[in-house]
């Protein structure tokens, strides 16, 4: 299943240790392929340490597991392994200490931490303060939807090439929000997206794109280049427009939204041909933990209906 796509993976991935220069020590490739109830276990390790002697950290549990297991997940030695971190640092041994000789761990951070930085921490609920998931599901609460495990099939609009991102099938006009804290990058037509929005991360290390909104009125009003969005906010509305170069076209045969998830190591990654976008399949399943109540004011706009405070902390 997919062979191509994961003898191209092993290929790359070998790559991402090179280092032809200084201009060139970065991640090359990612194969992000964690399963929900591993990203669901660190998550709850570290919630539950706040407030304690040792409090746990979301990716650092995740790169410990990946590095005992070069990144496989395939059984249950990552979950073993990341109770072993926990029970071991509860016994009062330092992280630094225990994973200093473990080979890929600098590794597996640094690809998760470029993925998973900053989806877990403080923020604050309408003035009072919370720790937990920061980010969002792009589908907002209360809205149904139905998806697959898609990303790397085939596509031929245009030309033959895989699908890099996930679809998420559900009614036109479902509110779209913003998954993270960002700034708007891309907004407009694009042939193969139909209405699309390009939204980049504080950190520069991400950027989400959400493709096919609807026809006619696909953004949040006001919204345009270079618009700071807040995690949760109403960024647009679900569609089926897209494959073709005459704006407003809906050739697209299920309405459906496809989001994406593209990493950025480096500038040179962001267009061109060494772009990395990673299979966001069991990554929107634990957003599924968090998703924004939306409400529909005066006019038709849909807007959040709780104020959160989530922006990366200085």
């Amino acid at each position: 299943m997919k062979k191509w796509i994961f003898i191209a993976i092993s290929a790359v991935f070998l790559l991402a240790f090179a280092k032809v220069s200084d201009d060139d020590d970065f991640v090359k490739w990612v194969d992000f392929n964690i399963p929900v109830a591993v990203l669901k276990q660190a998550y709850r390790y570290d919630v539950a340490s706040q407030n304690t002697e040792y409090p746990l950290d979301f990716v650092q549990l995740l790169a410990y597991a990946a590095a005992h297991t070069w990144g496989s997940f395939k059984s249950e030695k990552e979950s073993k392994a990341m109770d072993e971190l926990v029970s071991r640092i509860r016994a009062g041994e330092y992280l630094h200490d225990i994973t200093k000789d473990l080979k890929l761990y600098d590794f597996y951070f640094s690809v998760y931490n470029a993925v998973l930085g900053n989806f877990v921490g403080h923020y604050e609920v309408e003035g009072r303060g919370q720790y937990g998931l920061k980010v969002f599901s792009p589908i907002a609460k209360n809205y149904a939807y139905k998806d697959s495990d898609d990303f790397g099939n085939p596509r031929s609009y245009g030309y033959r090439r895989p699908h890099l991102g996930h679809d998420m099938f559900a009614g036109i006009g479902t509110p779209i929000v913003a998954v993270e804290c960002g700034v708007v990058e891309a907004m407009g037509w694009n042939q193969y997206g139909g209405w699309r929005l390009g939204i980049r991360t504080h950190d520069k290390k991400r950027y989400y794109y959400y493709a096919h909104l609807r026809k006619d009125k696909p953004f949040a009003s006001g919204l345009e280049i270079g618009s700071l969005v807040q995690a949760g906010d109403v960024i647009g509305y679900l569609g089926n427009t897209g494959y073709s170069p005459r704006e407003n076209a809906t050739n697209i045969k299920q309405p459906h939204l496809h989001f994406g998830l593209q990493l950025i190591f480096h500038e040179s990654q962001k267009d061109g041909n060494n772009q990395i976008w990673i299979d966001t399949y069991d990554l929107i399943r634990f957003l599924n933990l968090n998703r924004m109540e939306v409400m529909k004011k005066d006019g038709g706009e849909y807007v959040r209906v709780v104020e959160i405070n989530n922006f990366p902390l200085e």
